[in-house]
């Protein structure tokens, strides 16, 4: 019987229920409590960032991040289509309007060109998705809307532990948002972070954080009592969460290291069939260091996509396809609009195939996997 390969399979690095554990020992449940402090420093030592808040998932990183950009109806900002729906619903909520721009055929990341032609007099911000975990090109674009007077929000979902000219994902924007949902490389079930690299945004953020109240400045000793003061939500993860990804971040460097050795097999494998023609393996520009969050190929055409998924499975393989483009979405068309043609993110969505990488594949895991694509594609 053939062995069932998954797309996906969340790694634990063994500490991770001690941890859990230790929290609920502590009796300290709710947010904000040891393991928590332990992640920020984490982040705030990784990435450089002038404050690192935990959140229950990268969507809600993101929400906070429109909020402190203080939209307001009529407000559009600048965005990739090709990009999960948060990316865009998190600005919608606060009634701003996303306009789509195209991706780079290369990294399949913002187009820079593209999203300068696309700023306006009503742009308050630009948001880059670093793709697969590969940097936009984050020179031209933080030059971009500095240039323009807008804000730069990084969109890290897939992307912590990736670099750019030798500095961290993450560290570009005003703000950023990073996840750590169990298809991440590091994981805590659901999860995300808000990255505050603009000091004028941090004590906002807090405050956001925490249900539009001065909770943390009470907690810090700054004023005697906490009250309502602006709005926001129950951001905040849990504890018990924030234990569990604390054990993953302990192994981070370790789970990097490993993923790359997968992704560099995959991508020294599929070398002989990009130079057959049959597909196109992921770019990876110079001076981009990724994180190996995913490997994914570029077939002919849709309806070869389709059979070789299908292909795939019938082989015990869970290959998938990703984004339906947000410009082609019913609530993209409702919500947002596209600024000029979309023709390589068309492309992209209906071509791209997504493969198994996950902490244990072994080498035989990805000739099984290639091996297999290479007889479809044959």
């Amino acid at each position: 019987m053939t062995t069932f390969l998954p797309f996906n399979r969340p790694h634990l690095t063994g500490r991770e229920l001690e941890y859990v554990r230790q929290a609920a020992e502590r009796a300290h449940l709710s947010g904000d409590g040891a393991f928590t402090r332990l992640c920020h420093a984490w982040l705030e030592d990784r990435i450089g960032c002038h404050r690192a808040l935990l959140t229950h998932s990268g969507t809600a990183a993101l929400e906070m991040c429109a909020i402190l950009a203080d939209l307001r109806a009529g407000d559009e900002v600048v965005m990739p289509s090709f990009t999960f729906v948060s990316t865009a619903n998190a600005f919608v909520l606060r009634g701003a309007t996303p306009v789509f721009v195209d991706i780079d055929p290369d990294t399949l990341t913002i187009d820079e060109s593209a999203a300068a032609e696309a700023v306006g007099p009503r742009t308050r911000a630009i948001v880059v998705v670093h793709y697969a975990g590969v940097p936009c090109r984050m020179r031209e674009l933080r030059g971009l809307a500095r240039g323009k007077g807008v804000l730069l929000i990084e969109d890290a979902a897939q992307a912590l532990g990736s670099t750019y000219d030798g500095l961290p994902v993450g560290s570009f924007g005003e703000l950023a948002a990073t996840s750590f949902h169990e298809t991440k490389n590091i994981i805590s079930g659901e999860g995300g972070a808000l990255l505050v690299n603009d000091q004028a945004f941090a004590e906002r953020a807090e405050i956001v954080r925490e249900k539009g109240t001065d909770r943390s400045r009470f907690l810090k000793g700054q004023v005697d009592k906490y009250t309502w003061v602006d709005i926001g939500s129950s951001f905040l993860p849990s504890e018990i969460m924030a234990a569990f990804l604390w054990a993953q971040m302990e192994d981070a460097d370790r789970i990097t290291t490993e993923r790359l050795r997968i992704w560099d097999a995959y991508n020294a494998r599929c070398a002989s069939l990009e130079q057959r023609g049959l597909l196109r393996r992921p770019v990876v520009p110079s001076g981009c260091g990724h994180n190996a969050h995913m490997f994914y190929v570029l077939l002919r055409d849709e309806q070869l996509r389709a059979r070789v998924i299908a292909g795939l499975a019938a082989e015990g393989i869970n290959a998938v396809f990703h984004y339906v483009p947000l410009h082609s979405s019913p609530a993209g068309a409702r919500f947002g609009r596209a600024a000029g043609p979309m023709t390589v993110t068309d492309a992209a969505s209906s071509r791209l195939v997504r493969l198994p990488l996950w902490f244990g594949m072994t080498d035989a895991h990805v000739d099984r996997v290639v091996s297999a694509l290479e007889h479809l594609l044959a």
